[in-house]
């Protein structure tokens, strides 16, 4: 099933095997176009995109308002660097804090650089706040996590594949169970710690979602301890899950936010991090920064990006379909599905076979070939997370195609 026809394709990824890194393992598609919630392949063909590019492209491919601010800004200033103000940086500043009740913003351009950021400033914060003594802050992380793969971060993960290989580790970070109040409880009892950085629901682990109780009490606990709580939502963030941030689901304001991905609409690389003056002002001028974060460009893009998702009510749209798509995968009776879970529009089928089989990868390839692009993360789940602005019809089609291709599978097995 891993044979391509089309000489056109197979000249684009013998390119890339040639020269790229192989540090990615693709479908064997070979993307061009997007619009919507639809991508188009080097030989014309449609797909339904079920990936969002990991959940960044949430208003859709190309939306012509965020396209529309990009081709404006960059006929004006594309970049002046943080050595000098700018007419784009203050206002974006402030549209964020009042959209998510912060004092500060401090802008980046990756998720892993964000989670870098929300690292330092935890530390920072740790001794010149909490009074911890230098060098001896510890930041607690959950089994499962995915943060990134920055060097710190993998130091922090329990994912072979990640981490397994780039020794030595960053000192001071501790690994609890997730899910588990208890094992949090137990950890905090050291005096040394920080805080506690965690995602609402696990993406890259296969969209682990947490008891009801799990979030609030570990929120409750930090509050006792003086421990930050540090909510990355660089995935679950920007209405995916139903909310505009998937701690909103519990009342939950966080210390620190970790924001990504969506919040530039899939158009250019926009990441931040924001917290109170309390917490935000402890990073002075020259301990931290990046050449591009906070460039007019990006602010002007991910400050239209961000619009959009409150304009086209895309929480309210991400609510409502993914409720429709869960009730409907369901509804799918075939003896490979395990699982159907999720929550908004960030979905998965868990396949009733074991990680290290090829069941999952195969559904995915004739995904491909009847129309619709998903992945599998940990061998044998399948996120299905399309564009928040799919509607009703979209969402049943797309689901046809998933039920067809089941079907096709189990019949060649």
């Amino acid at each position: 099933m891993n044979a391509i026809s089309n000489t056109k394709t197979q000249e684009f990824i013998d390119l890339e095997d040639r020269y790229g890194a192989h540090n990615y393992h693709p479908l064997p598609v070979v993307l061009e176009r997007g619009q919507g919630i639809f991508v188009w392949d080097v030989e014309g063909k449609q797909y339904f995109d079920f990936l969002s590019a990991y959940s960044a492209v949430n208003q859709g491919h190309c939306h012509p308002k965020i396209v529309e601010a990009l081709h404006q800004q960059s006929k004006q200033l594309t970049l002046s660097c943080r050595a000098f103000y700018s007419s784009k940086l203050g206002a974006f500043e402030a549209f964020m804090c009042n959209m998510f009740c912060f004092d500060k913003l401090l802008p980046m351009n990756t998720g892993a650089e964000a989670v870098e950021t929300a690292l330092k400033l935890c530390r920072k914060w740790a001794y010149e706040k909490k009074g911890i003594s230098v060098n001896d802050a510890v930041i607690i992380f959950a089994t499962g996590n995915f943060h990134g793969r920055t060097l710190s971060i993998i130091s922090a993960s329990t994912d072979p594949q990640s981490r397994g290989g780039f020794g030595p580790y960053m000192p001071n970070f501790k690994i609890v169970e997730y899910n588990n109040v208890e094992a949090l409880k137990d950890a905090l009892k050291d005096k040394n710690v920080a805080g506690f950085v965690v995602e609402p629901i696990q993406g890259e682990a296969g969209i682990i979602i947490p008891d009801d109780n799990y979030l609030k009490d570990c929120y409750n606990l930090c509050k006792e301890h003086n421990v930050l709580f540090i909510a990355d939502e660089v995935q679950t963030g920007i209405a995916r899950t139903g909310k505009m941030l998937a701690v909103y689901h519990h009342n939950i304001q966080p210390d620190i936010l970790i924001l990504g991905k969506a919040v530039s609409g899939g158009v250019y690389p926009v990441s931040c991090v924001l917290a109170n003056d309390e917490i935000m002002l402890c990073i002075k001028p020259g301990e931290h920064g990046s050449t591009f974060g906070g460039n007019p460009l990006a602010c002007a893009v991910a400050t239209a990006a961000m619009q959009v998702v409150v304009d086209e009510k895309l929480a309210e749209n991400a609510q409502k379909m993914g409720e429709m798509m869960r009730n409907a995968l369901k509804k799918i009776s075939n003896p490979l599905i395990k699982e159907v879970r999720g929550r908004g529009l960030l979905n998965a089928i868990e396949i009733n076979d074991t990680p290290e089989s090829e069941t999952a990868w195969n559904l995915c390839l004739t995904f491909a070939k009847n129309g619709l692009l998903a992945k599998p993360t940990h061998g044998n789940i399948i996120r299905l997370a399309p564009p928040l602005v799919i509607n009703e019809n979209q969402i049943l089609e797309a689901v046809k195609i998933i039920e067809k291709s089941i079907n096709e599978l189990t019949n060649s097995l």
